[in-house]
Parts: structure tokens; sequence; C-alpha cells
């Protein structure tokens, strides 16, 4: 049998590799080497610490300093490793009053600094509870945000057509109950979307809304789109949330004849804008919100776009006031929405986002599509 020569060039690749998968394993925070190693480092910074404390002149180096490396620990360390280096630290205050006594290192310092290793305790329970080092829980809830932030952009569509979309948290949050979900099926002929409130808004419902969307853009495309709000319905049925309800609107649109099919659970109605007639009309429909109870019956809505035309959807946020009718609400957005013709549909949902609801404290999405 002929021997087959070494790959030479892919050795070395594959040894490259290799190697850096153990340099990242020794300096993963989660690694026991690198765990043992932030440990003494910490341990040398306390020492360095109670060092300049005791040999400074007073009021220099106050022993309060001290707090440096338990803070620093409560980042970096788990809680067994954190106990070592908190009674290191113990070790070095109680030497700093023998030292100087407590004339000059004042009980408030202990109380102060027995505060901060409570507090660092328990930074390092609640990462332990994730099984997250630190930074790393920041980085999964950007990566969560951006990624629902990326569902709900529109699809690229085809030329006639044009979508603007905007979105409002309360409080300025980046994360709300607002959301947005769409893709394009039959071969980029037809635009699938809906649009979803879930109760609550903030960071509270925005928990939520991370996972409903990601549940209901699979949803999208996969079930026939008579029976998408149904199986969302079940979905949240399914989770038992204290607070699941949500309103969400659904629409279908043929891309090439401009027929559109829209289905209603419990959202605000849409408005639909004649090109030829140069008016807005509400699509009324009734319908159950979802997540509360089974087999709902959902308001459904039929007609054409011609062009010219456009659709304006929103949720409830941009309308609803507390102690104020909802039909004086969407009576204001359509008045702005009127306030769009003349100078064109682009970049109409901010405008109308900034002049209904600039400073509302409920979540706002706005999205109009339209044929040009």
């Amino acid at each position: 049998m002929t021997k087959q020569p070494r790959d030479a060039g892919g050795g070395l690749v594959a040894r490259a590799r290799a190697a850096r998968r153990r340099v990242a394993l020794l300096a993963a925070p989660e690694s026991p080497r690198a765990r043992g190693l932030t440990l003494g480092a910490l341990v040398v910074l306390t020492g360095i610490v109670a060092l300049i404390t005791s040999t400074a002149g007073p009021g220099a180096a106050p022993p309060l300093t001290l707090a440096v490396p338990v803070m620093l620990g409560g980042l970096l360390l788990e809680r067994r490793a954190l106990r070592v280096l908190l009674a290191v630290v113990a070790v070095a205050f109680v030497a700093e009053v023998v030292d100087k006594g407590w004339s000059v290192v004042r009980p408030g310092s202990a109380v102060v600094l027995g505060i901060i290793g409570a507090v660092a305790v328990e930074l390092a329970r609640d990462r332990e509870r994730l099984g997250l080092s630190v930074g790393r829980g920041e980085t999964m809830l950007l990566e969560l945000r951006d990624q629902l932030g990326r569902q709900g952009e529109m699809p690229a569509l085809p030329s006639g057509w044009t979508a603007d979309v905007a979105q409002r948290s309360a409080g300025g949050s980046t994360f709300g109950g607002d959301f947005m979900v769409s893709t394009l099926t039959d071969h980029g002929k037809r635009l699938e979307l809906a649009l979803v409130d879930v109760s609550g808004k903030g960071v509270d419902a925005g928990t939520r809304a991370l996972l409903l969307s990601g549940a209901l853009g699979g949803l999208l495309g996969a079930v026939a789109p008579e029976r998408f709000l149904s199986a969302a319905n079940e979905y949240l049925l399914r989770q038992e949330w204290d607070e699941g309800f949500a309103t969400a609107l659904h629409i279908t649109i043929d891309l090439e004849s401009g027929h559109f099919r829209m289905t209603s659970a419990g959202h605000p109605p849409a408005a639909h804008y004649a090109g030829g007639s140069g008016q807005w009309r509400l699509i009324d429909q009734d319908g159950m919100v979802l997540g509360l109870m089974p087999d709902v019956q959902f308001g459904v809505a039929e007609g054409n776009l011609a062009r010219f035309d456009a659709l304006l959807l929103y949720t409830d946020g941009l309308v609803e006031v507390p102690g104020r009718d909802l039909s004086v609400g969407i009576d204001r957005l359509l008045g702005a929405a009127e306030g769009l013709i003349p100078r064109g549909f682009t970049g109409g949902a901010t405008q109308l986002v900034d002049t209904v609801a600039a400073e509302a404290s409920d979540d706002r999405a706005v999205l109009l599509i339209w044929r040009t």
C-alpha cells in the first residue's frame, strides 16, 4: 500500500487551532485555572493595599481601600473563592486595627467594609445562579435585544412596494413588549407579517416579547395563514404566564395582485389609505386577544391595495391614554396620517410616533406599507 504524504499545511493549521482552543480554555473566566489565577491576583492585590495603608500617612490611604479587591472579587470569583478572599481581607483589616488602633481606623470603616462584602457575595450568588461570568449576562441581553430588532426588520420588498417601521419602548428602555415579525413566502410573491403587543410595558414585557417573537417568527410561513393566530394562542396558553395575554394583527399581502387578508386578535384597527380618493378608512375587526382561552374566534378582513394605496398598522400605545376614549386617540392618529399625504409616506412611521405619542408611557410600534 502506498503511504500518502502528510499535508504539512493542514497539520499546522490543525495544531494552531488546537493550541488556540487550549489557550481559550485556560483563559476562560469559567475555567479552574483562570479562577485560581484570579484569586491569587486578588490576594496579592489585598496584600499590596494592606502594605500601602499600613505605611502611608494618616488619611493618605484609609483602611477602606481594602474594599477594592472585595468588589473585584464579587465580580470575578465564585462564592467559595470569594470567601477565601474575604478572610484574607478581614485578616488585613484586623492587622491594621492592631497596628493603628480604633482611634485611627474608625469603626465605621468596618461597617462599610462588611456591607461591601455582603454586596460582593450577592453579586457572586447571582452570577452562579445564571452560570455566567462577569459581563456575560449583559452580553446575552444585548444579543437578545439585537435579535429582536433583526426580527422586526422588514424583508427586501420587490419593486413597487415600500415599508417603514418605527418602534419606541416605554421609559426609553431598549426592551419593549411591541414587536413585529415578517417574512416573504411563495418565492417572494407574498409578504406575511404579524404586529404583536404583549401585555405590560418596558423591560417587564420585553422578556416575554423575546420568547414570543422567536416562537411567532418560526410560525410564519410554517403554518397556513388561517392557522397562524390560533397556533400563537395555543403557544401562549401553554406558557401559563401570570400576565401572558397579547394582542396581534396578522396580515398576508399578495405582492403581485395587491390582495391582502388581515386577521385581528383584539388589536386596534388598521387603516387603509385609498390613493384614488385620498381618504383613510379604518378596517374594523372583532377578535379575542391571545392567551386567555382556547378555541377563540378572530376577526378577518380582506381587501386590495391598488397603486398608491397604503396600510397603517400600530399598537395601542400610540392611541391609548388613561381616562380618554380610544377613538379619540385613533382620530388623532388618522389626522396625523392625513398630514403625510402631501409629503409622501417615506419616514412617516417615525413622524407619526413623534407627532402623536412622543412622550407616551407605553411601548409604541407603527408600520406603514404602501404601493408606489
